[in-house]
Parts: structure tokens; sequence; C-alpha cells
């Protein structure tokens, strides 16, 4: 993040536009908008813009003056002269007051963002003035998201939030309460145009929101790693959970879609280091939300396949734990998706079989004859140590040594790297590779289809 967004409140308070045409006229309307004073210096201002800064503003029709600049709390410099842009920016900067010059990002302390107005909600929309065309088209597409009345919601919101703050002692119990209007009937009255009965509604609601609340969990998936893989259920409930336990293979990109204020706590698992056994982990679900605290129990893919999730929800079910499960994407799925590797096909493979290739002292017990089946995928989930083992003892059991295998690595993620091989080869050739997990093996004919359909964009 190279610039900190924040909201600057310049109501009654002076500020400076260098320049006197059509950009400096948008800028000064987007001031007079917050309430700023504004004084404008220019040796020739558009009738438009007189127009729009009668007294008490100031318009200065000369050449800028270095005093020009005293007692502002910001400047913009809106010319197409270089050298006066350079000079109102060396200025501002050495009085510590915040500029902007239209247009050019270097000589800028502050940026305009695009901004959606919902008043007294804003929403804005900013990329360090890099790409000003983009700003502009999501800024577009938020408008047709956000009805109107969510301004008459927020400050309905504003109007009650004293009042919540002395009737509800703790943070945990306010910050449920403005969900539930957020969510509920509250704010479906407001958006549809009646404010009255949705005050009084809200007022009602107050009445009980005190009592003892709850605890549940959530049991979310969150695939293999791509964000954008997340459901809109899973990202609802990450959203207003106030404590997230994350597994290992949970990729920081979504973990920072959870609630940024939420205790997080790591309880991933590796090969000989587990951080809480898994009993452990089940024994903190059931008694964080006991609490009364929504737990995010979050997993990598999909939390029933190989994710132990029922043995978690077992003990949430005997402690009479509320609780919702929210299936993810699946390694395979994803993995073989991005991989443009379909573990089914037509031509190749009429079913596809999930497998942990999971070494236990120092062995993979495995069904190997029902595992070597003409047209089926394998698919092996933590199989990258077992790698040299399954091929070997695919091909004992009679699996073709040419039967094409691929390793995918980091899948779906923008490190990810595939490597295809065969049984007989695929061992010996990342022997030389500094391969990461998670890893994922898919073994058949469908592997074939990799040079074919792997995305090239």
């Amino acid at each position: 993040m190279d610039l900190l967004p924040i909201s600057l409140r310049i109501a009654t308070r002076q500020v400076l536009v260098v320049g006197g045409g059509a950009v400096a006229q948008r800028k000064a309307q987007l001031l007079l908008r917050a309430g700023a004073r504004v004084r404008l210096v220019a040796p020739r201002v558009r009738a438009e813009l007189k127009a729009l800064l009668p007294p008490p503003h100031e318009i200065l029709e000369r050449q800028f003056l270095d005093h020009d600049i005293d007692a502002v709390v910001l400047v913009v410099a809106a010319t197409d002269d270089q050298a006066l842009n350079e000079r109102v920016h060396h200025l501002a900067v050495a009085r510590q007051v915040l500029v902007n010059v239209v247009d050019q990002p270097a000589l800028c302390t502050f940026i305009f963002p695009a901004i959606v107005d919902r008043s007294p909600l804003l929403i804005a929309v900013s990329s360090g003035g890099a790409t000003p065309v983009l700003t502009r088209l999501l800024r577009a597409r938020l408008e047709t998201l956000i009805p109107s009345a969510y301004g008459s919601l927020a400050a309905l919101m504003g109007r009650y939030r004293a009042v919540v703050k002395e009737r509800l002692g703790t943070a945990r119990q306010r910050l449920r309460f403005w969900e539930s209007v957020v969510n509920g009937p509250v704010a479906e009255l407001t958006l549809s145009g009646q404010p009255e009965r949705a005050a009084r509604l809200l007022e009602e609601s107050l009445q009980g929101a005190g009592e003892p609340q709850r605890g549940e969990v959530y049991l979310v998936g969150a695939g293999p790693g791509d964000p954008d893989l997340l459901t809109f259920r899973a990202l609802r409930l990450m959203q207003q959970a106030d404590v997230v336990l994350y597994d290992r293979l949970v990729a920081p990109s979504i973990l920072a879609l959870t609630r940024q204020d939420a205790d997080k706590i790591h309880v991933g698992k590796q090969r000989a280091q587990h951080t809480l056994p898994q009993e452990e982990i089940s024994q903190l679900l059931v008694r964080l939300a006991q609490e009364g605290k929504r737990v995010l129990r979050l997993k990598g893919g999909d939390p029933f396949i190989f994710g132990r999730g029922g043995e978690e929800i077992q003990e949430l079910a005997a402690a009479n734990i509320p609780f919702q499960i929210v299936p993810g994407i699946t390694a395979a799925s994803g993995c073989a998706s991005y991989a443009g590797i379909p573990l089914t096909h037509r031509d190749y493979a009429q079913s596809v079989r999930f497998v942990t290739g999971h070494l236990k002292d120092g062995s993979c017990d495995l069904d190997w004859p029902q595992l070597v089946q003409p047209g089926q995928t394998l698919v092996f989930y933590m199989g990258l140590l077992s790698l040299p083992l399954i091929c070997q003892e695919l091909i004992k059991h009679g699996a073709s040594p040419a039967l094409p295998i691929a390793l995918i690595q980091q899948g779906t993620l923008p490190e990810q790297k595939v490597y295809i091989g065969t049984l007989a080869t695929l061992a010996q050739r990342i022997a030389h590779e500094s391969v990461k997990a998670p890893t994922l093996i898919i073994v058949g004919e469908v592997v074939r289809l990799h040079e074919t359909l792997a995305w090239r964009g």
C-alpha cells in the first residue's frame, strides 16, 4: 500500500486552488461539497468558476505568489504550467501542507479518489494516480451496486450510535447488534423508503440486545488458494467471525479477507509438526463457542475431503454447539482446472478416486490393486514425500511405467508449477527441483491433455 486512505475534515477551513480552468473548477466543486472555504488564484478565471465562488470564498485574478499558500490546510495545483506546478509543490512540502498537482502523482502528497457519495457514507476508490480510467470504471460499477438509500441507513445508525454504546456494555454486543441491523429488517425498511418504521424497529430491537449471546462455529472451506474461488457465503461468514482458527494451507490473501479485528489462531499441521493436536483443536472450538464467540474454522480446500472436518463437527454436535458448514473447492478440482487437466474425460477416464498419499511410519498402506484400474484417474493428496513409493507400487501392481503423471505445486496461486512425467520418470525429475508443499499428484491418461488445455492468458 503506497498511500494511506484517510477522510479529511475540511469544513470551514481554508484551501488553495491554483488555476482558473475547467480542471480547477472540478476540483473546486469537490472541495465545496466538503464544506471548504476556497482561495483561488489564477491570471484568468472562467465565468462558471467565478459564479461557483461567491464571498466568503476568495478569487485572486493575478499570478500566484508564495504567500498565497499561507494559512491553508491543503493545496490543489490545476494549471498547464509545469514550472508553476513544481513551485507550488515545493512550497507546500516545505510548509508541510498537503498538495495535489492534478495528473502528476509524483508531485502529490495526497490523491483525490473516485468517490461514491451516499452521505454520510462515502466510498473512495484510488489507484494512487496510476490508472484513473480504472478507478472511474470501478466507481461507476459501485454506483450501480449501492443504492442511494444506504445514505439514509448510515444516518439512522449514526443517530443511534451513542444510545447503543450506552445500552450495550461490550464491543461484541454492539458489533452483533449493528450487524443484525445491517443484515436484517431495519435495513430492508430503510432501503425500501420507510425510515420511520425502520427507526421504530431499531428502537424495539435494542430492548433485548443486551441478553447473553450464544456462540457458534463456521466450518468454511477456503479452497486451494486463489481468493476468487471462495463462495459468497464463505466471505460473509469470514467477515462476521470473532475468532479465526486457520490451517497452514490457507493462503495469506484469503486470511486477509477475514475481519481485521478478529483474533487469529494458527492451528496448522505439517509433517511431524502439529501446532495443536486435532483433539485440542476440537476442544478449542467448543470452548470458544461456549464463551459466546462466533468462531471461524478456516480450512484449505474442502473441510470434508481429507480435512478432518467431520471429526470437529462431531465434537460440536456432542457439545450442542450450533454450527454451519460451507464447502470449498477441493484441491483436486481447483488444481486440475488451473493445470488444464480434466479429472474425467469420455475418451480417457470415466471415474476419479481421491486418495491420501500421506506416509505413516514410512509406509503408504493403500489398496494398490484397486487403484490400478483402466479408465480411472487417481488424485493423491499430501503425496510429495511418498511420490517415489506411489510410482513404484502402481507399476508393481500392473500400471504401465509410461502412464502419465502430474505433480502440481501451489495450485491456483500465481506461483503454481506443473511437473509432467510418467510413473517411470517423474520421481527422478523432481528430485532435482525445489518442490514446495502444498502439492497434488494426478495419475492417468487425462494428464496428456495438459499441453492442449492449459491456460495461456
